[in-house]
């Protein structure tokens, strides 16, 4: 390394010290770092609901920066998205917007002029956060922001994309959907209620090791419990998947859609929760590859996975044994057995279907699962 290298680096290094110094004179938060900013996410909690995205420190870092310090401070606070694209973009951060008796002729002109223009090469894909600026004018981006509905490439290398939602997608479309002028503002702006600075949600799980995924989880059921004893010695990937969906909440308000007398009760499908709504896990659902035991059988209670024709094909479906089925062994990837609540199994069993079926004629909801302490 270059005498003037290592000169510029110690430098830029003492820079950072001052600035931090500063800070605390004035009883300010000390500017974030870039690695940290790379672990933290923003929460937009607005009237219909939580948006919630991660940052992109490599790609815009000026602008991630003032975006946290801005949001910690509360600037945001208050504000609202008063532009919308019908399934386009929907705009906000305009702090005239606090104020209720802001014209509407000035809605999204305040706030701008503040920070330069980082164009990179992330594109403005469904989901991207970006930056608004004056059009035609350079280094004109200011606290004001976009998040794209659906993908924009006309915007791509215009406009500093700093974010990227990684929650919230269904509100961002609701946003986008409310009713607005021919200047396409918000007849009446959704309001941001807040936005938090909080760390990244890690996946549960991830790195456990075998004896950490030996567990036991209850299934609360409308018609009773069932407890499940797992197994990672079998199947180690599904039993962290499973632990995953369990500690995430993803199971909680889904429901038993597939009874087979004799055979089987099958749960675990995201569709099956009453409003159809996502799940912040979704990010972390995966094809799974089969784990398959040239031991273990198919008998009464035991829990095995559902999948496709596509041996790796294994999501979040999962099935009881109701009875030994030979046709099952080495095919379907056994992760666990029952050891308590056979009652309420065979409850289950003996509900009634629809006309020629496997659905259940009644709701049988997968209340929470939880995992014993």
């Amino acid at each position: 390394m270059s005498r003037f290298c290592i000169f510029l680096c110690a430098l830029l290094s003492l820079g950072s010290i001052v600035l931090g110094q500063i800070a605390r004179k004035k009883n300010l938060p000390a500017p974030v770092s870039l690695e940290e900013a790379a672990t933290l996410e923003a929460v937009i909690t607005t009237d219909l609901g939580v948006i919630r995205f991660e940052f992109m420190p490599d790609k815009a870092p000026k602008h991630v920066q003032a975006f946290i310090e801005n949001a910690r401070k509360g600037f945001y606070d208050g504000s609202a998205f008063h532009r919308v694209i019908s399934r386009g973009i929907i705009q906000g951060g305009d702090p005239l917007l606090k104020d209720s008796k802001t014209p509407r002729a000035r809605w999204g002109t305040g706030g701008l002029n503040q920070l330069p223009d980082e164009f990179s090469d992330s594109k403005h894909v469904r989901g991207s956060v970006s930056t608004v600026r004056i059009a035609g004018k350079s280094n004109s981006d200011g606290v004001q922001f976009f998040i794209c509905a659906s993908p924009q490439p006309s915007l791509d290398g215009q406009y500093s994309a700093f974010g990227l939602v990684n929650e919230g997608l269904e509100i961002v479309d609701k946003i986008s959907l409310v009713e607005a002028d021919a200047e396409q503002k918000t007849l009446t702006p959704v309001k941001i209620i807040s936005i938090k600075i909080e760390p990244k949600r890690e996946e549960p799980f991830k790195s456990a090791a075998i004896d950490e995924m030996r567990k036991e989880v209850i299934i609360r059921t409308s018609l009773g419990d069932i407890t499940v004893a797992l197994e990672p010695d079998l199947a180690p990937e599904h039993v962290r998947n499973f632990l995953m969906l369990v500690q995430s909440g993803w199971y909680d308000h889904t429901a038993f859609h597939r009874i087979i007398p004799g055979f089987v009760v099958q749960g675990g499908l995201g569709e099956t929760r009453a409003d159809g709504r996502t799940h912040y896990a979704d990010k972390w659902v995966r094809n799974l590859e089969g784990e398959f035991s040239q031991t273990r059988k198919h008998t009464r209670g035991v829990l095995s996975m559902a999948r496709a024709s596509d041996p790796n094909s294994a999501r979040t479906s999962f099935f009881i044994m109701l009875a030994p089925a030979q046709s099952l062994d080495g095919k379907y990837s056994i992760f666990g057995k029952v050891v308590d609540g056979f009652e309420t199994l065979d409850k289950i069993e003996k509900v009634q279907r629809r006309e020629g079926s496997e659905e259940p004629a009644e709701k049988i909801e997968l209340i929470e699962a939880v995992i014993k302490p």
